[in-house]
């Protein structure tokens, strides 16, 4: 294949890294040389909560550092051949990301160490065999993804043409997949991607979005105005100067503790204990010099010693749990911790029940959710993953969102909190803001892996507070599949959509069945919404539910119902679908299969074989999906199943004895049993009526 050259001059060791044209409006700082040891991408970088990217030299082989200096330095500063492009899949770009740069630089990286290892001096001297060895490496001994090792398949594509395309080739050979086509050397699809991440177990995200939901909701006043009365002591001491006036304060501070008995206010740290001279400086009026001085005379180095105490500030505790304060008081020391907690239960809130992608939820600013006046407040603010300028480049400072995102009450909330928190005009998880206590200056939004750790830490918290405060069954336990992370809330969201219908999202905020609130402000016209994810959701909670019916079946359980042949006929297919929905495109194929559409509503012990024609659930139209909270016991889209029966008995006999109790007035008792009695007719109609086959069923 041949490919046309660019000849621009070859750079030399003054030359910049990134060339003017490359680096974004936002960035003001340094360019790295090109002879440095270390290339930092931050002037390619316009999101806000994007991480810091540096490519270093030192962990390249030295054989080979000139030739992949040179070739990273075109990847970065020129575009690929428009030819080249041609016959590529769509995703193709003529630029990339700093991300993805950054991410192909270290796989060429690791492909030179590969070929260094096998004494091979120079790229020039791989072959389409080393190509072919290198790719079968990357999934025999490495068990790399079938992604993961496209991913690198691709990155040596672009080894090759930007090679091609320089004024000084190498002359790296064709890798084989280029022209043969990608498919064989790849291993098997296993999913991946967003799809492909795992839910929050409900058992963790039940209590982790209570914690968030009471600590914006509840307790941020208290924290606020914690932070705001620790800040005041601060600039108090700060400014104080050495008087008289000062000492004469502070030893009336002092003698009057001695004369009660009651404790110093002190730090207390693992092998010693530490006078608080900012909160006492602060409290009295005297520098922290010269509280200091005096905390180390004798006498009061034993007093502090003998009776260290706490340092409460002195602002009213508001928020309650079950009717009583979440906290005695709230420490001088604790203020900026808990402002992090604070933050971070904001993030939580705002990314479960908005659906947003961590970058966006991070990128958001001040302002970005003002009062609509009609009770519908929106939330605007900008993607980035698929923002894409009008060559389909990637935009590093993303683009305005099409159709904003949908604002409940706890997410508006959320950010007005977070509005409290930051400067105006400001990103609401700026970096530097977010810095308690020191507010050191950093660029941009926090990061990903810097929220990750604030989230393990509020887990921590709340879970201790959940003991403190009595109530154990609110620990938040451990994921089972390993840290919460911000990548997760997504694709839980959605989860909890398509399997909790009619109920309660993590236990705690009220959406309906498939197509909330949430979901439907993500139009069709929008190009980053969370339908496609909630389709794929929605396809597997029904594929689920088809398994576990038909392996029901082959055990014998029995089905009723006037829907019962139609769950029957849907079941017996559950095997050629099961495990296979990966994408979207798979998603809406068995949503568009009318044939398929069972769902499960254990909330009223039944299952939905729905057919919108027969639907008593929507009185007005038809919809496509069925409102599971509001089934009607006579609709033609009811089955049930020998487990649905046993539910009912179950409850049956539960109602029953809440209306034996002496405690319920009579009315009530006979309004249970009249219920209990209701649902033991159900469970007696349907062991009349089961059926275990199709049959059965059809007879």
């Amino acid at each position: 294949m041949t490919l046309p050259l660019a000849l621009p001059l070859l750079p030399s060791p003054e030359t910049a890294s990134i060339q003017p044209d490359r680096v974004v409006a936002e960035y003001a700082g340094p360019v790295a040389r090109y002879d440095e040891p270390v290339w930092p991408l931050d002037p390619l970088i316009a999101n806000p909560s994007a991480e810091t990217r540096r490519i270093y030299w030192a962990t390249f082989p030295q054989a080979m550092e000139a030739e992949l200096r040179l070739l990273t330095h075109r990847m970065i500063n020129t575009e690929l051949p428009e030819k080249f492009l041609i016959g590529r899949h769509p995703s193709w770009r003529t630029r990339q990301s700093a991300g993805s740069i950054y991410g192909t630089s270290r796989m060429w990286a690791n492909f030179a160490h590969w070929l260094t290892a096998r004494s091979i001096p120079t790229l020039a001297s791989c072959t389409p065999d080393l190509f072919r060895e290198y790719s079968a490496q990357l999934v025999r001994e490495h068990g790399l993804t079938r992604n993961s090792v496209q991913h690198y398949l691709i990155a040596l594509v672009r080894l090759w043409v930007f090679d091609a395309a320089s004024p000084r080739p190498i002359g790296i050979c064709e890798p084989p997949w280029s022209h043969e086509g990608i498919d064989d050397y790849l291993p098997a699809e296993t999913g991946g991607g967003e799809n492909g991440t795992e839910p929050i177990s409900p058992a963790t995200m039940g209590p982790l979005l209570i914690w968030a939901l009471r600590t914006v909701e509840d307790f941020a006043p208290d924290i606020l105005s914690a932070w705001a009365e620790n800040r005041r002591l601060h600039i108090r001491a700060q400014h104080a100067r050495a008087t008289a006036r000062t000492r004469a304060a502070l030893d009336a501070y002092l003698n009057d503790l001695a004369a009660r008995g009651a404790p110093l206010p002190a730090i207390q740290y693992p092998h010693r204990v530490v006078a608080a001279g900012t909160y006492i400086a602060g409290l009295t009026g005297a520098p922290p010099t010269q509280v200091n001085h005096r905390i180390r005379l004798p006498h009061w180095s034993r007093y502090r010693d003998l009776h260290p105490g706490p340092c409460p500030l002195s602002i009213p505790i508001w928020g309650r749990i079950d009717g009583r304060p979440w906290a005695e008081a709230i420490d001088f020391a604790e203020a900026a911790g808990l402002m992090r907690h604070l933050g971070t239960a904001c993030f939580i809130v705002l990314s479960y029940l908005t659906g947003q992608r961590p970058g966006e939820a991070l990128g958001l600013r001040t302002g970005c959710c003002p009062d609509p006046g009609d009770g519908r407040p929106l939330i605007y603010g900008h993607v980035f993953k698929t923002a894409r300028d009008e060559d389909g480049n990637h935009l590093s400072r993303g683009q305005m969102r099409d159709v904003p995102w949908v604002a409940i009450p706890p997410a508006r909330r959320a950010i007005q909190v977070l509005e409290r928190m930051v400067p105006a005009d400001s990103l609401l998880f700026g970096a530097t803001a977010h810095d308690f206590p020191k507010h050191r200056t950093y660029p941009g939004a926090l990061n990903r892996p810097t929220m990750n750790r604030r989230i393990e830490d509020f887990i921590t918290w709340a879970s201790a507070l959940a003991v403190r405060s009595g109530r154990p069954l609110e620990v938040i336990p451990q994921d089972p599949h390993g840290a919460v992370g911000t990548e997760r809330f997504r694709r839980t969201l959605a989860w909890h959509i398509a399997r909790r219908p009619g109920g309660l999202v993590a236990l705690a905020i009220q959406y309906g069945h498939m197509r909330t609130a949430v979901s439907a402000g993500y139009a069709a016209r929008s190009r980053d919404g969370i339908h496609d994810l909630l389709d794929v959701e929605t396809a597997r909670a029904t594929a689920d539910t088809l398994a576990a019916l038909h392996d029901d079946l082959a055990a014998g359980v029995g089905v009723s119902g006037p829907a019962a042949r139609r769950a029957i006929h849907a079941a017996a297919q559950a095997p050629t679908f099961v495990g296979s929905i990966r994408s979207a495109r798979q998603a809406k194929a068995i949503l568009r299969n009318p044939s398929l559409a069972v769902h499960d509503n254990p909330h009223a012990f039944l299952m939905c074989v729905y057919n919108r024609d027969k639907a008593l659930c929507h009185r007005v139209g038809t919809r496509d999906t069925p409102t599971l909270d509001r089934c009607v016991p006579a609709c033609a889209n009811i089955a049930r199943t020998d487990q649905h029966a046993a539910q009912l008995s179950a409850q049956a006999e539960d109602l029953e004895k809440q209306a034996a109790s002496e405690l319920v007035p009579t009315p009530l008792a006979d309004r249970l049993r009249q219920r209990a009695e209701s649902l033991r007719n159900l469970a007696d109609q349907h062991h009349r009526n089961r059926a275990a086959d199709l049959e059965e069923t059809t007879a």
